[in-house]
């Protein structure tokens, strides 16, 4: 697809009818030098794109994903240009989808009816608004611009997702039926953008984001069909800088950013160093957590932990900043493993195989399935070749019935799979909440492998509260419908087993033999 921008051209309306025609029919032109914006200092300014804004208007394709640092300007400018293709192209339907009616009524007023309303009363006069509610705007030429929090009905040819991430958080129905419905409607040669601020490694922003980036590292070219990344950090934005004087920067700081230019491949200057420190600062209480998901440096931290709604974001961040994050945590042999398990009915099984070396409570290996019988579980953990010590299920797993042909109850039934090894049910603790507070007291003694647990991983950052739709916020019980709960569950079956005082590391496991079965002496 040929790019929208070629070289800045910023230049008065022409007086002349002929000159004046030839512009308009010029969209590079257009971009630049119709449109009026409201700035940062709430002034309405003729539209300059800046450094972001030109690279994108040169690169973006006919689907575009936009995993973004705040306020670098990407939302104001698609929505301009799904104002001028509405002005231009006649017939076009323009859509703009927002996470709620409020800001989607705001975008509307504030941008595109701002933009319109501003333009020179001869382009009024020669694409005249036909009809305009608070969250739509027909043309004279058969065009109009609509927004709202989906897309229903029509065939749009330009749709524009704003703030996808959050949508696909909160409201995973909505994010479904964006990616289902709204955007297969849009015909091959339409346009797509979908941007926002990420919400941690979960949910449908992040899918769509991270196949995007594997189609631009892989180089292979892109169908019309398939999404071009634009990523837009904090560090290429000119106006991200302060002057570095009474700044305190820590070595630790200073670590941080000479890692990211090793990364990026340029240099990151001392006065955009002392911008994001005080930033970090000023803005966010000193959260690291938060500068990753709203400035983020690297693809990767975008979408790092968010911490909205989450129950481990603190900790995991603190784990991290601690290097208890491991690529790989080497099986120390002879020293016995406990797995922890949450399984049920219809949830899905998951298993936590943890070692214990010295202080550190090791994850090293995890598992999870649906629909799986139990002797699927067994047979990975005898394929693993580990020594095991107790296995730890959850309370229900000595009363629950389940499967059509046998009156066994879980740990029944994994007893007679696993001959030999030991098993013990966790007590019941009757407030779920107690659970994940114990979770979080145990979770400094706790270090990951990022390679043989990174599913169990990503289900415990995005373990989060359910959203209310009706109140608009996070109630007070787990959400159970985003596929995290399981692999939560079974890291609280450690954090229960331990508060408990039910495990017992003396056992002389190291005397035992490698056979990947607990047996006996």
């Amino acid at each position: 697809m040929a790019a929208v921008a070629t070289t800045p051209e910023y230049n008065s309306l022409p007086t002349d009818e002929a000159e004046l025609k030839a512009c308009l029919r010029d969209p590079n032109w257009r971009i630049r030098n119709l449109y009026k914006v409201k700035n940062k200092q709430k002034r309405i300014v003729p539209f300059r794109p800046n450094e972001a804004q030109e690279r994108f208007l040169r690169t973006f394709w006919y689907r575009n994903v936009i995993p973004k640092a705040r306020q670098r300007g990407f939302s104001t400018l698609i929505q301009l240009l799904a104002l001028d293709m509405a002005l231009f192209l006649p017939g076009s339907d323009a859509g703009v989808i927002a996470q709620d009616l409020d800001t989607a009524m705001e975008i509307f007023s504030s941008k595109i009816k701002l933009a319109y309303d501003h333009l020179p009363n001869i382009i009024k006069e020669m694409v005249p608004v036909t009809s305009s509610t608070l969250t739509s705007i027909t043309f004279g030429n058969g065009s109009k611009v609509r927004i709202g929090t989906s897309m229903r009905g029509g065939t749009p040819n330009f749709v524009h997702v704003s703030e996808f991430g959050k949508i696909s958080a909160k409201y995973p129905d909505k994010a479904r039926e964006v990616l289902t419905g709204t955007i297969p409607a849009v015909p091959d040669d339409g346009l797509v953008f979908i941007e926002s601020t990420a919400e941690g490694r979960d949910g449908a922003f992040y899918n769509l984001a991270s196949e995007a980036k594997a189609d631009a590292d892989s180089g292979r070219k892109l169908t019309p069909l398939d999404f071009r990344l634009h990523f837009a950090s904090w560090w290429d934005a000119k106006e991200y800088e302060l002057d570095p004087e009474g700044v305190v920067i820590t070595e630790k700081d200073h670590k941080y950013f000479d890692g990211i230019e090793a990364k990026i491949k340029r240099k990151i200057s001392l006065r955009k160093r002392a911008w994001y420190v005080t930033v970090r600062r000023k803005t966010f209480g000193g959260d690291q957590q938060m500068m990753f998901q709203e400035y983020p440096s690297t693809f990767d931290e975008a979408f790092s932990v968010s911490m909205e709604g989450t129950y481990y974001a603190e900790q995991i961040a603190q784990a991290r900043k601690d290097g208890r994050f491991k690529e790989h945590i080497p099986v120390m042999p002879g020293v016995a493993c406990f797995t922890f398990w949450d399984i049920g009915n219809s949830d899905g099984t998951a298993i936590w195989v943890i070692q214990k070396i010295g202080m550190e409570w090791r994850c090293i290996r995890f598992k999870e399935g649906w629909g799986e019988p139990y002797s699927h579980f067994a047979r990975w953990l005898q394929g693993l070749g580990l020594t095991f010590d107790t296995h730890f299920l959850p309370h229900d797993a000595d009363h629950e019935r389940q499967g059509e042909t046998t009156n066994k109850s879980p740990r029944e039934m994994l007893e007679g799979l696993l001959p030999g090894h030991r098993f013990e049910v966790v007590p019941r603790i009757e407030e779920i909440n107690w659970g994940i507070q114990h979770t979080r007291d145990v979770f400094s003694m706790l270090w990951f492998d990022e390679t043989e647990c990174k599913d169990g991983i990503i289900h415990i950052e995005n373990y989060r509260r359910k959203w209310n739709e009706r109140q608009a916020c996070w109630s007070a019980v787990p959400d159970k419908t985003g596929g995290h709960s399981e692999a939560a569950d079974g890291l609280r079956q450690f954090a229960q087993a331990h508060q408990a005082g039910l495990i017992n590391i003396n056992r002389g496991s190291t005397k035992r033999k490698r056979t990947g079965s607990w047996r006996t002496n």
